[in-house]
C-alpha cells in the first residue's frame, strides 16, 4: 500500500531527495523503513514574495505494513488513489454501430476506452487529421481565407491542441490521475505527473493527439476526418440512425463530443427537438503584457532565477452574485491566436508552447453572461455571441483584429502606442471596444482592471495589449441528460463534454468521455 505525505514546504533549490527524506522524517520513518519513494506532485507557493517556496507530496511505500498503518494516523498522510476502470460490460445484444461524434478530449477518450475494452467505436471529426489542420491553420493565420471545417475550433484533438494544453481542473475526480497516465503514455513529458498544475503545450498535443488516434485504430476503431454529422433519424425516443452528408450509420449508440463551437449540430438538434438549454457562458477579451513583467510582479528578487517556473496568474472579481470577471486560460510566453470557424468574424484565443518561452503573456477577461443578458431561447446564446464576432469584423479592418491599450479603453479612445509587441498574427487595428462588446461587459472589464491592478502590479501597466473577442469561454448551451448521461430525449444519445455543456476544459471533457464510454458499456454489448 502506498502512502501519501501532503504539505511538505521546501526551498526552491532543495532537491527531491532532500525532499522525500524530510517527508519521511515529519511522520517519523527512518530509511530502513522504506521501500520505495518518489514525489507525487508539487506547486509554487509565491503568495508572499519574501517566502517563496515549493510545497510537495510524497508518495512512500513502507516494508513493514505496520509502518504504513502508523503513519497513517498522522493528518498529513492518506492513502493513494488507484487510477484503474473497473466496468461493467453488458452482455445485451448490440444493433448497430457505436458512432462519436468530435475528436477532442471528451470524443477521444470516450473512444480510447471503448476500444481498449473490446469495442470499435467510429468516430466522425468534422475537421481535417492534424497534419492537413496545422496547414490549414497556419494558413488562416498567414492572412489566407478561414477554412470553416478546419481551423483552431474543428479538427483532430478539438479547440485544446491549439491551447496552452493546461490539464488543472476543479473536478475531483480519481480518472483525473487516469487521463495524466494516458497522456504520459502517449508521449506527454512525465513532469505532468507530478506537477499541481500540469500543461503539455500545444506542440506536444500535436504528436500526442495523434498516438492516441493509431491506438484506437489498431484496437479495430475507426476515425473518419473531414465528416460532419448532418441529421439524424429519431424513432420513439432512440436513435435509429445518423446520416453525414450521403452516408447512413445504423446507430446502436450516438456519443455527442461536439464541441462548444458546433453551432450548426446544435441547429440541427434544436429542430430535431432535442431537448437543450441555455446556459451561462462569458465573453471578453484576451490581454497582453511583458512575460518579464508579470515574473516580476509575482515572484519579485527571484524573477530571473531559473529553478521558479514561468510566472502565471488565475484572477478574479466578483461584483454581485449574477456578474463577475475573471482571467481564463492564462498563457505563460503564448500567443494571441486568429480562432474563428464562421466567416466574416473575428474570435481569439490563446496558445503556448510547452517551454512557454514567448516574448508576452496573455489571458482571457471574462465576463460572465446568462439568459438574463441575451434571452430565453434555446440558442440566444450563440446568437449573442456570433453578433460580437461579427461587430468585431466590421470594426476592425478587412482580416485584423481590434485592439486598445487599456490606456486606451479606460479613456473610450482607440490607442495602440504601446511598447508591447502584439502576437496576433493577422494584425490588429485600434478600435473602441465599446462598438463591438455590450455596456455591461465593457464596464466589468474596467471594474476588473482596476481589482486586479491591486493583486499583480503587470495590471497597472496602462501599455498592455487587449485583442477582441474572446467568445468561445464554454457552450452557450447544454444538451440536457439523466443521471445514466442519456438525453432527455433518446435513450441512446449520449451528450458529453465541453459542447454539451458537462466539462470546461481538457481534463474534465476526457474524464466526461471516460464517464460516458463506462455508461455505454454498462447497457450496450460488444
Amino acid at each position: 500500500m502506498a502512502i501519501i505525505i501532503d504539505s511538505i514546504n521546501a526551498q526552491i533549490r532543495e532537491s527531491h531527495d532532500e525532499v522525500i527524506k524530510k517527508a519521511a522524517a515529519s511522520v517519523g520513518l527512518k530509511s530502513s523503513e522504506i521501500k520505495k519513494s518518489g514525489i507525487n506532485k508539487f506547486s509554487l507557493d509565491a503568495r508572499k514574495r519574501n517566502n517563496i517556496h515549493f510545497v510537495y507530496s510524497v508518495y512512500i511505500e513502507c516494508f513493514d505494513k505496520s509502518a504504513e498503518h502508523r503513519i497513517l494516523k498522522n493528518k498529513h498522510c492518506r492513502k493513494v488513489s488507484e487510477s484503474i476502470l473497473s466496468p461493467v460490460i453488458s452482455n445485451s445484444p448490440r444493433h448497430g454501430e457505436i458512432i462519436i461524434t468530435g475528436f477532442g478530449p471528451a470524443g477521444m477518450f470516450c473512444g480510447l476506452v471503448l476500444a481498449e475494452y473490446g469495442y470499435r467505436p467510429i468516430i466522425l471529426e468534422r475537421g481535417s487529421s492534424i497534419d492537413k489542420r496545422i496547414k490549414d491553420v497556419e494558413d488562416y493565420w498567414a492572412g489566407k481565407d478561414l477554412n470553416t471545417e478546419s481551423n483552431v475550433q474543428f479538427g483532430e484533438g478539438g479547440a485544446g491542441t491549439f491551447s496552452d494544453g493546461k490539464l488543472t481542473t476543479r473536478i475531483n475526480d480519481p480518472l483525473c490521475r487516469y487521463v495524466l497516465e494516458k497522456f504520459s503514455e502517449f508521449g506527454a513529458p512525465k513532469e505532468i505527473l507530478i506537477k499541481a498544475k500540469p500543461h503539455i503545450g500545444t506542440d506536444n498535443l500535436r504528436d500526442i493527439v495523434k498516438n492516441i488516434r493509431e491506438r484506437i485504430i489498431s484496437l479495430g476503431g475507426k476515425v473518419i476526418f473531414d465528416t460532419k454529422l448532418s441529421d439524424i433519424t429519431l424513432e420513439n425516443g432512440h436513435i435509429k440512425s445518423i446520416r453525414t452528408g450521403s452516408t447512413e450509420f445504423e446507430t446502436a449508440a450516438l456519443v455527442l463530443a461536439i464541441g462548444h463551437s458546433a453551432r450548426d449540430t446544435f441547429e440541427m438538434l434544436c429542430k430535431k427537438n432535442i431537448f437543450m438549454q441555455p446556459k451561462p457562458f462569458s465573453v471578453g477579451v484576451r490581454i497582453e503584457h511583458k512575460q518579464s513583467d508579470i515574473n516580476e510582479s509575482l515572484y519579485g528578487k527571484y524573477a530571473n532565477d531559473p529553478a521558479l517556473p514561468v510566472g502565471e496568474y488565475q484572477l478574479s472579481y466578483r461584483k454581485s452574485p449574477e456578474r463577475c470577471v475573471y482571467t481564463f486560460c492564462m498563457c505563460p510566453g503564448g500567443h494571441v491566436v486568429p480562432s474563428a470557424s464562421e466567416p466574416e468574424t473575428v474570435v481569439t484565443n490563446g496558445m503556448s508552447c510547452f517551454a512557454r518561452d514567448g516574448k508576452n503573456a496573455n489571458a482571457a477577461i471574462a465576463v460572465s453572461v446568462s439568459e438574463k443578458d441575451y434571452g430565453s431561447g434555446i440558442l440566444d446564446g450563440v446568437k449573442f455571441a456570433r453578433e460580437i464576432e461579427k461587430r468585431a469584423f466590421t470594426a476592425a479592418e478587412k482580416g485584423t483584429a481590434p485592439a486598445c491599450t487599456v490606456r486606451g479603453f479606460l479613456n473610450g479612445k482607440p490607442d495602440l502606442d504601446t511598447d508591447i509587441i502584439p502576437t496576433y498574427d493577422r494584425g490588429l487595428t485600434a478600435c473602441s471596444f465599446n462598438d463591438i462588446l455590450p455596456a455591461f461587459v465593457t464596464d466589468m472589464l474596467a471594474e476588473g482592471l482596476n481589482n486586479f491592478s491591486h493583486k499583480i502590479k503587470a495590471f497597472n501597466d496602462k501599455n498592455a495589449v487587449m485583442t477582441a473577442p474572446e467568445t468561445r469561454t464554454s457552450s452557450p448551451v447544454r444538451i440536457t441528460r439523466s443521471d445514466n448521461m442519456t438525453s432527455l430525449s433518446a435513450d441512446n444519445l449520449y451528450p458529453c463534454g465541453e459542447g454539451a455543456g458537462y466539462a470546461g476544459g481538457i481534463m474534465s471533457a476526457a474524464v466526461d468521455g471516460i464517464k460516458t464510454a463506462l455508461s455505454i458499456m454498462k447497457t450496450i454489448g460488444k
